[in-house]
């Protein structure tokens, strides 16, 4: 039987805060950029593909700027 290994993070904790801050701010750029686009382009000009991939970059990064908040702040998840 081997012994059982603590499982650890790939990523060193005092990193958490500065992922957390540096992701929520390139997620909510690309969320402002993805308003803005669909604000000032007409009906007809918009690219459903340009769409999608902006909002899956979005959705990325906002995920895992949430995640690592809530890793700095002491929730586990």
């Amino acid at each position: 039987a081997q012994s059982a290994k603590p499982i650890s993070s790939p990523i060193p904790d005092a990193w958490y805060p500065t992922l957390a801050v540096f992701m929520l701010a390139i997620g909510l750029v690309v969320t402002a950029s993805f308003f803005i686009y669909e604000a000032t382009s007409s009906r007809k000009n918009r690219c459903l593909a340009k769409e999608l991939a902006t909002g899956a970059v979005a959705s990325v990064f906002l995920g895992f700027g949430s995640l690592f908040l809530l890793l700095a702040s002491g929730v586990y998840v």
